[in-house]
């Protein structure tokens, strides 16, 4: 592959506290990034017009919102989203709230991603929460039910990508964040996988957050990711 194959497979997240920090690792990353992830951070520091002007400049938008409420809530939600025209968001992998989703996103091309288990999360953090399953029964399980509900694709990390590719098959996208370079830091990520890895184990498309926002030369340290992923 060539760095252009993979470069709608970066997804960089604009973690940071303003819309002026946005701004300003938008700028650095050029043309070199073409999609970028909006959290609740961002959005709650102005970032839903900001979104609007990344789509304005023809990036794409991952909004990573992890809706879950009664299905009317979900669905009117989803509905106002699909007409910004972003690329994908984010619902928490429950059967009710992903199939209220699923409808209410109808013809819209918005990419509806279920979020299986944080990748914050282990096995402790479950059990602590009050789930019997360990990460990875649970996120098989709740793959095949975004499978099962017509979700575009699930949000998971990079270890347990094989596995959920062989349940969702070739057509779902899997979105990987937890992913870290060789050298860096882990942060509070608890399960992770370099970009290459995480290529090879059947991820669509990667988040990447610190490792670009925090680097020196933002643009460098997206170039070199880009790289890796070409070379994977």
């Amino acid at each position: 592959m060539t760095v252009e194959d993979v470069r709608s497979r970066l997804i960089v997240g604009l973690d940071v506290p303003t819309v002026k920090d946005a701004e300003q690792v938008v700028h650095e990353l050029g043309d070199t990034v073409s999609f970028y992830k909006v959290g609740h951070q961002l959005v709650f520091a102005g970032g839903l017009d900001f979104v609007r002007t990344l789509i304005a400049a023809k990036k794409q938008v991952f909004l990573d919102m992890k809706l879950l409420d009664i299905d009317n809530t979900v669905a009117k939600g989803v509905e106002n989203i699909a007409k910004m025209g972003v690329s994908m968001l984010t619902l928490h992998a429950y059967p009710k709230a992903m199939r209220a989703g699923v409808e209410a996103a109808k013809g819209s091309g918005l990419c509806l991603l279920g979020v299986t288990v944080l990748t914050s999360m282990d096995n402790a953090d479950l059990v602590e929460a009050g789930y019997k399953d360990d990460a990875q029964t649970l996120v098989l399980r709740r793959a095949a039910q975004a499978r099962e509900a017509g979700m575009g694709g699930v949000v998971a990390s990079a270890a347990e990508a094989a596995a959920i590719r062989q349940i969702v098959g070739n057509d779902l996208a899997i979105v990987t964040p937890g992913i870290r370079p060789q050298g860096a830091e882990l942060g509070d990520q608890k399960r992770v996988m370099t970009p290459s890895d995480a290529l090879k184990a059947g991820a669509s498309h990667l988040v990447v957050a610190r490792p670009i926002i925090a680097a020196p030369d933002r643009r460098e340290a997206a170039e070199k990711i880009l790289a890796e992923m070409a070379a994977s």
